[in-house]
């Protein structure tokens, strides 16, 4: 491992920073997160990646909505963190995300953390476009 890689650090998110800097970038808005965490993943003093969770019912499930700019976040330590955050502190059977079903470096990265398609919907999305809903088991995490 590089110390590039080494030196990405996970933070709390103080103040809403992180929360905005990820709905900004996915160009979503903040009106439709309800009770919310976010953490951030910062590398030389950077932000470049924060994930929130969100629509958590503790013992059952919590959706992930996550944006980066950089793959020097995804680290196992980090990736450890962030399912760690789902089944240990939520106690969380699943996680489930949803992305466009055209955003194949999305579902490539899912796919190999161990999401599983679970539903397509149909110009569900803003720009009309279909989108994907998949989700992770616990018993099935990597991590």
């Amino acid at each position: 491992m590089s110390r590039e890689t080494a030196s990405c650090k996970v933070v709390a998110d103080i103040g809403g920073v992180v929360t905005r800097w990820v709905c900004a970038g996915l160009n979503i808005g903040l009106d439709w997160l309800g009770p919310h965490q976010t953490i951030g993943f910062v590398q030389n003093d950077r932000l470049i990646g924060g994930l929130i969770y969100h629509d958590c019912r503790p013992g059952r499930d919590v959706w992930w909505t996550l944006y980066t700019t950089d793959k020097r976040w995804c680290t196992r330590k980090n990736l450890r963190f962030m399912f760690s955050v789902a089944f240990d502190y939520y106690h969380c059977r699943r996680i489930s995300i949803m992305t466009a079903a055209d955003n194949v470096r999305c579902l490539k990265l899912a796919f190999r953390l161990g999401f599983e398609t679970e539903g397509r919907l149909r110009g569900y999305g803003d720009d009309g476009k279909d989108v994907v809903i998949m989700g992770l088991l616990k018993e099935n995490t990597k991590f």
